[in-house]
């Protein structure tokens, strides 16, 4: 009993202990899985503060990034902008400083007229003064009545004022000439003036086929960037309006106007149009121009036979290749009388290369008379000498219009081929008939004309000559006559390029010894 009395408590201690130490190793176990999930959630923890932080960096990093690049943007346009603000205040202060050039020489030619009128109302005042004086001591003196007085008076002041107006004009005549470009500004005004109308008309003008009217914005480009670049390194005014599929390109420089046509039309084809590639496109046009216009001008001297001309004359021809008159090509039609020249030459036992080398040179002058004052005729002078030809061929060139006196028979030759050029049927747009009409109406203004006996038109209307009533018209007076019929001409006739007014006064006597 004892014996299992013991073995019961010690059944029970062993329990009690195998409870105690269960519990506390299931303690210490629990306490130890809670420490390692705490630091695992700490890890946890401290990864994603770390991975947020990582991700907060790289987010500032590309944020600074999109700012920095957008930013470039901005300048790069403000950049654009700006420069293209500049282009705009240059051309605005260019155009304003024309402005003031063109104001400048209108103030200076109001005081020249001014002064001009001052001085011939003074005159006039004086030759008053002296009609009364000489009025007062014809009564006097001679005891004529004063009708009679009056009558005498008047036509002596009369022919005095005509004198003193003929020597007026000729003196203003020649200051023109002197001070300006050689010919009396009042006298060529309005010639200039039809003659610019007529070449707008015929050849300032180059049309550009579109593929489509979508192209027309794509050459205008964004706020106009693309046609003021087109505009700005051509100097051709581009004009796109309602015409279906085509750009008007407009400009007196028919080179340039040509470099702007190849350019554009590269452009087009291309389809990648902005300033950048305008600027690379307007190049190699300029490039392949260059090279057509000196291809051109050997070509023209090897065709003619015509050898050691100057590069830069030969370059002139070659430009003559887009410079038209009339409709017809200046190239061609100095090749034609190059041609002519030689051929009469030959015929007559005459110096063949020295007419060949005059006619195709003749009208060398068209290729710089839009950069420069003056005829063709005057430039084609000053380029000659330059480039040291003969005073032959310079003569030649010179004389072929009548502007200068012809001093050899080749000269000759060079005037009659040019008009056998112009002359020749389909050669120039104006018909015979309008050539007819125009050169009748020119002698019927100067044939009712008080004081005019008879006229001729002749160097195919660039002259008339005038044959005055000597007994009704004195030499003073022809310098008035000469001046009231090119006003005349220029008020009733339109035509090209400038009239010579010549004005002949001639009296006879014949006896017959018996």
């Amino acid at each position: 009993m004892t014996g299992v009395v013991a073995a019961v408590i010690v059944g029970l201690a062993a329990l009690i202990v195998g409870l105690l130490v269960g519990y506390i190793l299931r303690k210490s176990i629990g306490e130890k899985t809670i420490g390692n999930a705490e630091q695992k959630a700490k890890n946890l923890i401290l990864d994603a503060e770390n991975r947020a932080e990582t991700l907060k960096k790289e987010k500032i990093l590309e944020a600074k990034e999109e700012v920095h690049r957008q930013r470039n943007d901005a300048e790069r346009e403000i950049r654009e902008r700006r420069n293209e603000i500049q282009k705009s205040e240059r051309r605005l202060v260019q155009k304003e400083e024309a402005i003031d050039r063109k104001l400048e020489n209108i103030e200076k030619k109001e005081e020249s007229i001014t002064n001009k009128e001052k001085s011939i109302s003074n005159k006039q005042q004086e030759m008053e003064k002296l009609r009364k004086q000489q009025m007062e001591e014809l009564e006097k003196i001679s005891g004529y009545s004063v009708e009679q007085a009056r009558e005498i008076i008047l036509q002596k002041v009369e022919k005095e004022a005509r004198s003193d107006a003929a020597l007026l004009y000729k003196e203003i005549e020649s200051k023109a000439k002197d001070e300006a470009d050689k010919k009396a500004k009042e006298i060529i005004t309005g010639a200039i003036q039809r003659c610019a109308a007529d070449h707008v008309a015929e050849s300032t003008v180059s049309v550009v086929p579109l593929p489509n009217d979508e192209m027309k914005g794509r050459i205008i480009g964004r706020e106009g960037r693309n046609i003021r670049a087109i505009e700005t390194l051509t100097g051709i005014d581009l004009i796109i309006d309602d015409t279906p599929e085509a750009v008007i390109l407009s400009g007196f420089d028919p080179v340039r106007r040509e470099v702007a046509r190849l350019a554009l039309e590269k452009l087009i084809v291309d389809g990648r149009i902005h300033p950048a590639r305008i600027e690379e496109m307007v190049q190699k046009s300029e490039r392949e121009v260059k090279a057509i216009i000196k291809e051109e001008g050997e070509q023209a001297t090897f065709e003619v036979g015509i050898h050691n001309l100057h590069p830069e004359l030969v370059k002139l021809l070659g430009r003559l290749k887009y410079r038209t008159s009339y409709g017809q090509n200046v190239l061609k039609h100095s090749i034609e009388v190059a041609h002519l020249a030689g051929l009469m030459a030959g015929e007559l036992g005459l110096d063949v290369t020295l007419a060949k080398r005059a006619g195709l040179l003749h009208d060398i002058g068209k290729a710089l008379d839009h950069e420069r004052e003056g005829t063709h005729v005057d430039i084609g002078i000053e380029v000659l000498r330059k480039y040291k030809e003969s005073e032959a061929v310079i003569n030649g060139m010179a004389a072929h219009h009548g502007d200068y006196e012809p001093k050899s028979i080749e000269a000759v030759l060079i005037a009659a081929a040019d008009a056998l050029s112009a002359a020749r049927p389909g050669a120039r747009r104006e018909t015979l008939e309008s050539y007819i009409k125009r050169l009748q109406k020119l002698e019927e203004i100067a044939n009712t004309t008080e004081g005019v006996e008879r006229s001729y038109a002749i160097q195919a209307g660039r002259e008339i000559r005038i044959i005055a009533k000597p007994d009704e018209v004195s030499d003073d007076d022809i310098v008035l006559l000469a001046r009231d019929i090119s006003k005349k001409i220029e008020s009733e006739l339109e035509y090209p390029g400038q009239i010579k007014v010549n004005v002949v006064r001639e009296t006879r006597a014949i006896d017959y010894a018996k």
